[in-house]
């Protein structure tokens, strides 16, 4: 039982993290849209990107253990690709939520893209940066 209880607790760390990269995310994009009215799929490019940089910093001092096999550069590396991996399914939900109900509903969209972006991230780090993945 004790690992779940590990795991629940690092996943409410990571929670946490996620909710103020969540909120760069989304203020930036907001900001991007309304006052530069930037088209919403470039500006959720632009503000995931800018968030994942916070993330990466947060999760990897807050959440994730380094796994000693890895070196600070492999992490990023590692890091980087699953976020782009992150990334190609944001654009793809924003592309295709923004299609479908039409432009003047992409936050909404974006609530359902952060959510499936959010789970991605959490296993996918835990398996290949976690150095107690198990």
């Amino acid at each position: 039982m004790g690992g779940l209880k590990k795991l629940v607790t690092q996943f409410l760390k990571f929670g946490v993290v996620g909710v103020i990269a969540t909120g760069i995310d989304f203020g930036i994009m907001i900001f991007l849209t309304e006052v530069f009215g930037v088209d919403p799929v470039i500006s959720s490019g632009i503000s995931f990107c800018t968030s994942t940089v916070f993330n990466y910093l947060a999760s990897m001092r807050f959440v994730f253990k380094h796994r000693e096999d890895l070196s600070k550069r492999r992490e990023f590396i590692i890091f980087v690709v699953l976020s782009l991996i992150g990334l190609g399914l944001n654009q793809l939900i924003m592309w295709g939520g923004t299609t479908a109900l039409g432009e003047r509903w992409y936050v909404l969209v974006k609530v359902a893209a952060t959510g499936i972006v959010m789970l991605w991230n959490f296993f996918s780090r835990k398996h290949w940066l976690d150095a107690d993945h198990s």
